[in-house]
């Protein structure tokens, strides 16, 4: 039963109001306690000096990410207008083109050695070595002389750490593949060969940062076939663009009018804030993580639509959430909805290796790849 109109719109009003008094002091913390980042940066209200993540993709974004997207989705409509079956292999050849001319040859050889040795473990048909053999490349990033050779590929340390996200991300695809390979009927082999297992890892909208996309439905649906509608397409990437660039705004705004990082690098500013400050900084770090993703997944869930593909789902806005269990299963929702398929829902009937599966997903998800700098997925 719904509650009275009235009711509705006192509670609507009571939270909107809420909200926008806890960003007002924060805001005031942050012109407060962050003056010297201020004048140090410049006048007016530069971006948070702390922040890592936003800047970092942000930056990628504009170098060169954002025109390499704009390949894909280019080669991507011309493969569905001209040769439609041969859709997944004209993707697979401009994502390979793609990573060897943003991470070189070297990074390019690195995530196909990855692809060859997990194919290889998955002969064996053992979920258990599958994972061992995932953890164990992922864990060679950390090993100091294999960090070291990396490192010296690159002229910045920008460079090294997106190949380092990017190795990271891939492994999970790896993953994803090599455990439906082991899973499947040996007469259902044929739709799990080297070639797609190619062409789901070097697929480009997903290649850096994710979403997370099973391999299962990927090649379900990049196998079909449906027909191309120049008039829909434009209609999803033009609703999809204002979306994407509205919430950018909204991010962007709030990193310049919060400094939540640097305020967080310290405890001498928060120690004097008041409680609505502190709930204000609080709520705005999950707004913003929140903000954040619908961005950097929202993207690449664009061009999955543009290719014909059904994206994850974005994630779910935090203040609508009760429970903080609620919100990390539906914030990364794909990253969720990927680890329980992988651990739970399809793993071998044994129960202990039903739990020790299921124990092994989030250290797998949340492994460092960098003495650091996190792994953003």
């Amino acid at each position: 039963m719904l509650l009275p109109a009235w009711e509705l719109c006192l509670y609507g009003l009571l939270t909107v109001g809420s909200h926008l008094y806890a960003f007002y002091e924060a805001h005031q913390v942050s012109r407060s306690k962050c003056a010297t980042w201020a004048c140090l940066l410049g006048h007016g209200f530069p971006p948070d000096p702390m922040d890592f993540e936003w800047s970092y993709w942000v930056e990628w974004g504009r170098e060169r990410i954002l025109w390499l997207l704009a390949g894909h989705l280019l080669v991507s409509q011309m493969s569905r207008l001209l040769v439609e079956k041969y859709k997944p292999w004209c993707l697979m050849v401009y994502g390979m083109a793609a990573c060897w001319l943003l991470l070189g040859i070297k990074g390019f050889a690195v995530i196909l050695l990855h692809a060859a040795i997990s194919f290889a473990v998955a002969q064996f048909q053992l979920s258990l070595l599958t994972w061992l053999c995932s953890l164990i490349l992922l864990a060679t990033l950390r090993i100091p002389a294999v960090e070291e050779t990396k490192r010296r590929w690159y002229d910045t340390e920008n460079e090294y750490y997106l190949l380092l996200f990017t190795v990271s991300v891939r492994c999970l695809f790896c993953t994803s593949f090599c455990l439906e390979y082991c899973w499947h009927a040996p007469a259902q082999k044929s739709s799990h060969s080297f070639p797609w297992m190619l062409a789901y890892v070097f697929y480009y909208p997903t290649f850096h940062n994710g979403p997370l996309v099973n391999f299962d439905e990927f090649s379900k649906q990049m196998r079909r076939q449906e027909a191309f509608s120049v008039k829909t397409n434009l209609i999803i990437f033009i609703v999809g663009i204002i979306r994407i660039f509205f919430w950018w705004c909204l991010a962007e705004l709030m990193i310049h009018l919060m400094y939540i990082h640097a305020l967080y690098s310290s405890a001498l500013p928060l120690e004097s804030a008041s409680y609505w400050a502190l709930g204000g900084l609080a709520l705005a770090q999950v707004l913003f993580f929140y903000v954040k993703y619908l961005v950097l997944y929202g993207v690449p869930g664009l061009l999955l639509r543009m290719d014909g593909l059904k994206p994850p789902a974005l994630p779910c806005c935090v203040s609508l959430m009760h429970s903080f269990t609620k919100m990390w299963r539906l914030v990364t929702a794909s990253t969720h909805v990927c680890s329980f398929s992988h651990t739970c829902l399809l793993s071998c009937p044994c129960c202990s290796l039903k739990y020790f599966h299921r124990k092994l997903s989030p250290g797998w998800i949340l492994l460092n790849t960098s003495k650091n700098i996190p792994l953003m997925i």
